[in-house]
C-alpha cells in the first residue's frame, strides 16, 4: 500500500466510533451503474483542522460497482472549495490488495471524479474522499504533509 493510506483509513474508522453529526455537513454521491448513494462525512473539520464534527455511527455508504466498471463522484462546493483527492483499494487481477489515489485536485477546480481502475485491477473494494485542511505537519521524508479535514467513505459491493 502507497505510504499513509492505512494510517488515513484507520483515522476515519476511529472516526466511525463517535455520536451524530449535524445535518448541515457536506455529503459526497457515489453513483455506478444506475445506482447512487450519498455519504456524510466520517470526520468532518474546519479549515484548521479544529471545531470537528462528531459523526453518525452510519457514515459509511455501501455500494455496488461491478468488476472494473467506472466510480462517478461528486463533491459539494464546501468540498470543491479546498484541495481534495480521491484514496482506494482494489483486488488486482491476481487477487492481490491494491492500492491507489488519484491526483490532488487544486481548490475550485472540479466538483466531479470519476474513478476508473488501474490497469492492474479488477476490483474496487474501497474509496475514501478525503478534504485536505490548512493544518501542515512535518513529513516523514522532509518536506510537510496536509492534515485531513473531511473524508466520506464508500465500501463496495460486488
Amino acid at each position: 500500500m502507497h505510504r499513509g493510506l492505512k494510517p488515513l483509513l484507520a483515522v476515519a474508522g476511529i472516526a466511525l466510533a463517535a455520536g451524530c453529526a449535524a445535518p448541515s455537513e457536506p455529503q459526497v454521491t457515489f453513483y455506478s451503474h444506475g445506482n447512487s448513494v450519498t455519504v456524510n462525512p466520517a470526520q468532518y473539520c474546519d479549515a484548521t483542522g479544529q471545531n470537528c464534527v462528531t459523526p453518525p455511527e452510519n457514515t459509511v455508504g455501501d455500494l455496488r460497482v461491478p468488476d472494473r466498471n467506472p466510480l462517478q463522484i461528486s463533491v459539494p462546493g464546501e468540498v470543491a472549495a479546498a484541495p481534495w483527492q480521491v484514496v482506494f483499494i482494489y483486488r488486482g487481477l491476481g487477487g492481490e490488495q491494491l492500492d491507489g489515489r488519484s491526483q490532488v485536485f487544486p481548490p475550485d477546480s472540479r466538483h466531479a471524479y470519476t474513478l476508473q481502475l488501474p490497469p492492474d485491477g479488477g476490483r474496487l473494494e474501497h474509496v475514501e474522499v478525503q478534504k485536505f485542511s490548512a493544518v501542515l505537519t512535518p513529513g516523514a521524508d522532509g518536506g510537510v504533509d496536509f492534515g485531513i479535514g473531511g473524508s466520506w467513505i464508500l465500501n463496495v459491493q460486488q
